[in-house]
């Protein structure tokens, strides 16, 4: 028998009910379908608005309804991914549950945040070569990374290595800060590499899910105020955008800091 035949097998310690049970979708699954769809829209909007930008023989960045669109369906993304784990836990999941999560992340973290990124490279620099290696970096990174997440404990009260949904959410504020190219892209790196580092981020459990969903909606709204161009959206959107790339770099700081307290109390 090949190894592809012994996959196809059905699990003979399974009867044939709980065996259709766990293949079929769930209310969470769903939800994690609605991940990887908006991440599939988000690359879309990017994609049609570059194709208008280039048609029109435009110049400079992406208009920032097409910005603001890509960056509130990665978010919206974000807050399914969040919601689909509360879910599968008080409800149930199916068997799919952990194969879907990971597939759903690659598109939505992996690879619209890459497209992102050449997008933006791109138009900013008038090369695609090394925005096409930077976005390239992301997409492996998120790979990666939750090819490890896969292999973790799930009761781990820790990341290890910046969450991918937090990552996209960065590398969207890189882009929204529209510093020179040259500068985006090395910060986009450093993303890459939080993603596969050591690094340990705190799970959001209990009442902070809550917080990270009330971020996240506060962000929405304020990309639209950016969008619209109404007063305060710059200086509000500046301010979003800081508080995300402080929290990326210092809550690592944080953890490692109260370990050492943590052990020298001992």
């Amino acid at each position: 028998m090949t190894p592809t035949e012994s996959v196809l097998e059905p699990d003979p310690g399974l009867a044939d009910g709980e065996e259709v049970s766990r293949l079929r979708l769930g209310v969470a699954d769903y939800l994690t379908l609605g991940n990887a769809l908006c991440g599939f829209l988000a690359v879309w909007a990017l994609a049609l608005a570059q194709a208008g930008h280039m048609a029109s023989g435009a110049e400079g960045a992406l208009t920032r309804t097409a910005v603001a669109t890509a960056g509130s369906l990665l978010l919206i993304a974000s807050a399914l991914d969040v919601l689909d784990g509360k879910v599968a836990r008080r409800l149930g999941g199916s068997g799919m549950g952990a194969e879907l999560d990971n597939l759903a992340d690659v598109v939505s973290f992996g690879f619209a945040p890459a497209f992102f990124v050449v997008t933006w490279g791109a138009l900013s620099s008038g090369s695609e070569v090394l925005p096409i290696v930077v976005g390239g970096a992301v997409l492996l990174a998120v790979i990666v990374r939750l090819a490890r997440f896969s292999q973790q404990a799930p009761d781990s009260a820790y990341f290890t290595g910046l969450p991918s949904p937090f990552a996209a959410m960065a590398v969207v504020t890189v882009v929204l800060l529209d510093p020179p190219v040259y500068t985006g892209l090395a910060a986009i790196l450093l993303i890459s590499w939080l993603m596969v580092s050591r690094m340990e981020y705190p799970k959001p459990r209990g009442k902070k899910v809550y917080v990270v969903l009330a971020v996240i909606a506060v962000s929405v709204a304020l990309l639209s105020v950016w969008a619209l161009g109404l007063p305060t959206g710059d200086v509000l959107i500046y301010f979003m955008c800081t508080m995300m790339l402080l929290f990326i770099v210092t809550v690592p700081c944080y953890v490692l800091t109260t370990r050492r307290m943590s052990v020298e109390r001992d």
